[in-house]
């Protein structure tokens, strides 16, 4: 598989559960490029897990498209890892036994590395990983979401789809997975993370997908949306049509403004970069704007249109 290939690839993804009620995903068309990490933020009920079961090949899209390493879902499925928020695990098991069981089913893909699945579940010399005896109805939460993690690297996937990764782990256990996840991506793997808690994921992802209210509202390289965006603060008008404005508040005894725009405008402006948490937080506040997606966040077919329509416009 070329490396040019997406790891995931949605064109008009829909998916509804219901034909009496709306869409929980509607209209989302993005690529994410292998190799990133990427942030899957947005509040609950935005449609995150049911994007990533998706892209598990667990659910089928009501209308769209996507597509999993350059496959449909179903037949990369030995290629991805997937870890639910939920964490189903056998409770009688012990964390050997677990682990063994994953051995099992992923022999026929050749593929399994018993060693850094046993690096998650029991951790190093220092005695902060869990007892191979211990049996999983016994466990913690945090020490459920352990597990799990354990079964995902130990598949050796491309792909990696994690709903909710850090929501039960303490704050070692989430500095050890965060170094983890960084050692997987160094190696090529693709990993996608969701959480609705932005602090989790920064610093960790290089990439986001902002999904609200069913809907991509943000896609990209995380530099190049920031870059793309401007924080001003001041006194003056702001001329709308002159730059999207996504929000606009009160700040001392005069505003601030998030505008989509690297152009300073007139008047008496202070202007700064914000930090990637000022651009997420201003989108969810406002979902009347337009959606934003970087270059490499761009469907090909997208891409493609927008070629043509340049050369159209040179011609």
């Amino acid at each position: 598989m070329s490396n040019t290939t997406a790891a995931l690839e949605a064109a008009g993804l829909a998916k509804s559960y219901s034909r009496r009620k709306p869409a929980v995903l509607d209209e989302c068309s993005f690529r994410l490029p292998r190799g990133r990490v990427c942030a899957l933020v947005g509040p609950n009920g935005a449609g995150k897990s049911t994007l990533l079961r998706l892209a598990a090949g667990l659910l089928r899209p009501t209308r769209g498209t996507l597509h999993v390493l350059g496959l449909t879902p179903a037949r990369a499925r030995e290629r991805v890892a997937y870890v639910a928020q939920s964490k189903p695990l056998h409770p009688q098991l012990t964390v050997a036994e677990t682990l063994r069981y994953g051995a099992v089913l992923n022999r026929s893909t050749g593929r399994w590395d018993r060693r850094a699945a046993e690096r998650i579940a029991y951790g190093r010399e220092d005695g902060e990983g869990l007892a191979p005896d211990a049996r999983i109805r016994t466990l913690s939460g945090g020490q459920r979401t352990r597990v799990a993690l354990a079964l995902a690297f130990g598949k050796r996937a491309e792909l990696m789809l994690l709903d909710e990764p850090m929501a039960d782990l303490d704050p070692l256990a989430r500095q050890q997975l965060t170094g983890a996840l960084m050692s997987a991506a160094e190696e090529g793997t693709t990993i996608v993370m969701s959480s609705h808690v932005i602090a989790e994921l920064e610093g960790s992802c290089d990439f986001l997908l902002l999904v609200t209210g069913g809907r991509l509202r943000l896609g990209g390289e995380i530099e190049e949306v920031t870059a793309a965006h401007t924080l001003l603060t001041g006194t003056a008008d702001l001329d709308a049509s002159r730059q999207t404005v996504i929000e606009e508040r009160p700040s001392g005894r005069g505003r601030t403004a998030l505008v989509r725009s690297t152009e300073v405008p007139d008047g008496d402006w202070l202007a700064e970069r914000p930090s990637v948490e000022e651009v997420l937080l201003a989108h969810l506040r406002n979902t009347r704007v337009p959606p934003f997606l970087t270059g490499d966040a761009s469907p090909v077919s997208v891409q493609r249109a927008e070629r043509a329509r340049a050369q159209e416009n040179a011609a």
